[in-house]
């Protein structure tokens, strides 16, 4: 009771209250403790004694306990002390202090003790000087008869814990100093001994933190099997691993390790079969068997097929995830096994551990798979026009994806026309992939119709709207007359082209533009700018990756895009767009802005069009007739002919002719008769004479599309398709912006028809 007072019955003083290190100090005890905030190493001067360091401040930065630690004692002190961090559980650890030689000073006896969650100490602890024996087995020199030595260990003596040494005490430590010096060449391997079942115990714990680190880094099924096979379970290492998958009745091998590769073949079978494996994946409850005896009595089916093998015991685990067997792991040993509570403690938190991660390396692969299928619908390469070419290129994200929400498409339009589009869905995942999808695909059947570049863009706009709310895109669409080089051009908030003239001059070609698409689909506005892209110069499409990918901002962007293109080689398109690729990933981009990890932020499309020179410019027709008929107007059918007639007054052939006047009638009647719009028909010839070609169309501005009929005899009608596919050389019917347009063609040295 008056222990807690003063010599005078009074409560002491707080000067009096001695602190933890008063205490344990004299007594030959550090104290320590882990600041995580800072990452130091909190020490009192008995401890710092005890490490080597007596003169510091107090504090060791990481690399410096590293630095006076053996270099295993350090890495088993690290995971002892996350163990006891994670299971807020003490545990005692034996490390050697090391001198600036190599040479071993001292054995320390570590206590770590876990903190509160909330503490900037996660763990703390003691330390004192201790004997090293326990861990040491003197290597017995061999006798001159070659027979066997009866072990012996070398005199260790515990250091007296408080006070100074006495001259016995010095000699018995320098004694111990020496025989921890000669261990590598005296002392045999430490687990020729018996390992304690606390150590055994906090081996495992170890193993099973490193086996969860290894398969949670595992993002493939290969990488998981790998990591699998690489297992070394304290006290009980398989030698024999197999994971079995479940297809629908069956029992499939996914991977194997330590069997022979025709040793495939009996894990084929059916979830009825007598066969351990199979059991565990019908009922979901692990099977231990522990001999070849119990095996035998259990499956005797299916023993025959394991007893080649020659293993001693077996264990079989289900893979469990989301509370469904989806499979069958197989741990199989040489050595006999009983299977106590902890040893199947130990593998069913691996086989946990592995469900997990081969379900989470599925995933990954399946998702890698649909992006990499709607990568390759955008295809290797673009096609061959004439008058110009288009080169162009894909770079996916660093990450899981194959693709992001980029893409790029070059799309075939009427009259030798055609589109270049390139887009940007927000986000890179596989929701933004699949919208990408949608968005090509939606963005060419618009094209496809006729509509010109406003209206695709804003019906894409509406489209999107209604397929997700939360996402937009931005767009560039582009309408090529390689004929003229003229270009109309729409953008959606997309960055603008760069056009680079044929001295090598790049600018930024401003074109107007709208919101992106999805943002506003009942009220947007697409206006459309028209160019000449004159014989040599290059425009270049692409999307943020290009510029910003790197660290880059826009200006700096456009400045590496500038640099790379500038050079050249101009007619070498598909040379220039390697060359944008290397600017952003390859060597020469690490010396720039940003950092190397940030080189896969975002993926890349680029389209590069280029307008050639093709000898002479086409010459126009040599003849053309434009005409118009009116619903209320059918007599002037009669009047179309007439002058049909007249501009082929010259022609070689006579049926063609006729031909010719009777298909451009039925196209014009049609239009009178099935629709309520006017006719435009136009006509023209081109070539030179004996070599022409004549080419009809007939146009209205319905959506109302032509069918094949079968008139009967006395039908007035329906035979108009039928009269084409007879009369004409070629015939089609292309849609457009409004409406649709019937044609065909005749050449002159074609001979007659029908």
């Amino acid at each position: 009771m008056g222990g807690t007072h003063g010599a005078d019955g009074a409560p002491p003083r707080p000067e009096q209250v001695l602190r933890p290190d008063q205490v344990l100090g004299p007594a030959g005890v550090g104290v320590w403790r882990w600041n995580r905030p800072r990452a130091l190493l909190e020490l009192d001067p008995v401890c710092g004694r005890l490490l080597g360091v007596p003169g510091s401040p107090g504090r060791l930065l990481d690399r410096e306990v590293r630095a006076v630690l053996h270099g295993e004692d350090f890495v088993r002190l690290r995971s002892t002390a996350q163990l006891a961090i994670t299971e807020h559980r003490v545990f005692d650890i034996r490390v050697r202090v090391m001198s600036d030689t190599g040479r071993v000073c001292r054995a320390l006896l570590l206590q770590l003790v876990p903190g509160s969650a909330e503490s900037p100490y996660p763990v703390q602890g003691t330390a004192v000087e201790a004997h090293w024996q326990e861990d040491c087995v003197p290597r017995p020199a061999p006798p001159p008869s070659g027979g066997l030595a009866a072990p012996s260990r070398p005199p260790l003596t515990r250091r007296p814990a408080a006070g100074a040494p006495g001259p016995e005490a010095l000699e018995a430590e320098l004694r111990q100093i020496e025989s921890l010096n000669q261990a590598g060449a005296e002392f045999a391997p430490p687990q020729l001994l018996p390992v304690p079942t606390a150590d055994m115990r906090r081996s495992r714990e170890a193993f099973l933190l490193d086996a969860g680190r290894a398969l949670a880094e595992a993002a493939t099924t290969s990488e998981v099997l790998r990591v699998v096979a690489s297992l070394s379970m304290p006290g009980f290492s398989p030698d024999g691993l197999a994971v079995f998958g479940v297809e629908g009745a069956m029992l499939t091998v996914v991977g194997q390790h330590g069997h022979r590769t025709d040793d495939e073949a009996p894990f084929r079978m059916s979830l009825d079969a007598d066969y351990p494996g199979a059991e565990v994946a019908r009922t979901g409850r692990p099977v231990y068997l522990s001999s070849p005896e119990e095996y035998q009595r259990r499956f005797p089916t299916t023993w025959p097929l394991a007893e080649g093998f020659g293993r001693r015991s077996w264990a079989f685990l289900p893979l469990v995830t989301g509370g469904r067997t989806t499979g069958t792991w197989l741990a199989a040993f040489h050595e006999p096994v009983r299977f106590t509570p902890e040893e199947r403690a130990v593998l069913s938190t691996v086989a946990r551990m592995l469900a997990h991660a081969l379900e989470r390396a599925h995933t990954n692969e399946s998702e890698r798979a649909l992006s990499l299928g709607l990568r390759n619908s955008m295809g290797a390469g673009t096609p061959a026009v004439t008058g110009m070419t288009v080169a162009s290129r894909y770079v996916p994200t660093g990450g899981g994806l194959m693709v992001g929400g980029d893409w790029y498409d070059v799309i075939d339009l009427p009259e030798g026309r055609f589109a270049v589009v390139i887009g940007d869905v927000e986000g890179h995942d596989v929701h933004a992939a699949s919208l990408m999808a949608q968005l090509r695909t939606a963005v060419h059947a618009y094209a496809a119709e006729g509509h010109h570049p406003d209206a695709v863009l804003a019906r894409t706009s509406r489209f999107l709207a209604g397929l997700d709310a939360d996402r937009f895109a931005t767009c560039v669409y582009i309408e090529a007359d390689p004929a003229s080089g003229t270009l109309a051009i729409a953008r959606a908030g997309h960055p603008h082209p760069v056009l680079r003239l044929p001295d090598g001059t790049c600018l930024i070609r401003h074109v107007g533009g709208g919101l992106p698409l999805g943002l506003m689909p009942e009220g947007e506005d697409y206006p459309v700018t028209t160019m000449e892209l004159q014989v040599g110069e290059v425009m270049l499409l692409c999307t943020d990756g290009l510029i910003e990918t790197g660290g880059h901002d826009m200006y700096s962007g456009w400045v590496r895009v500038r640099d790379t293109m500038a050079p050249g080689p101009a007619d070498d398109l598909e040379a220039m767009a390697d060359a944008l690729i290397r600017a952003v990933h390859g060597p020469a981009s690490h010396s720039g802005p940003g950092h190397l990890a940030d080189r896969r932020e975002d993926d890349i499309a680029l389209l590069l069009l280029r307008r050639d020179a093709v000898g002479p410019e086409a010459e126009p027709p040599a003849r053309q007739l434009v005409l118009t008929v009116g619903q209320d107007q059918p007599e002037r059918i009669a009047g179309v002919r007439a002058e049909l007639r007249a501009v082929l007054h010259d022609w070689a052939v006579p049926d063609h002719v006729d031909a010719a006047l009777l298909l451009a009638s039925e196209l014009l009647a049609n239009v009178l008769v099935h629709t309520d719009q006017e006719a435009t028909l136009v006509a023209a010839l081109y070539g030179t004479p004996g070599e022409r070609r004549l080419r009809v169309e007939v146009a209205d501005q319905s959506d109302e599309q032509p069918h094949r009929r079968t008139p009967g005899e006395m039908a007035s009608s329906g035979r108009g398709l039928i009269l084409l596919e007879l009369l004409a050389h070629r015939w089609g019917m292309q849609p457009r912006g409004q409406g649709k347009c019937l044609w065909f063609e005749l050449d002159e040295a074609g001979g007659s028809t029908g």
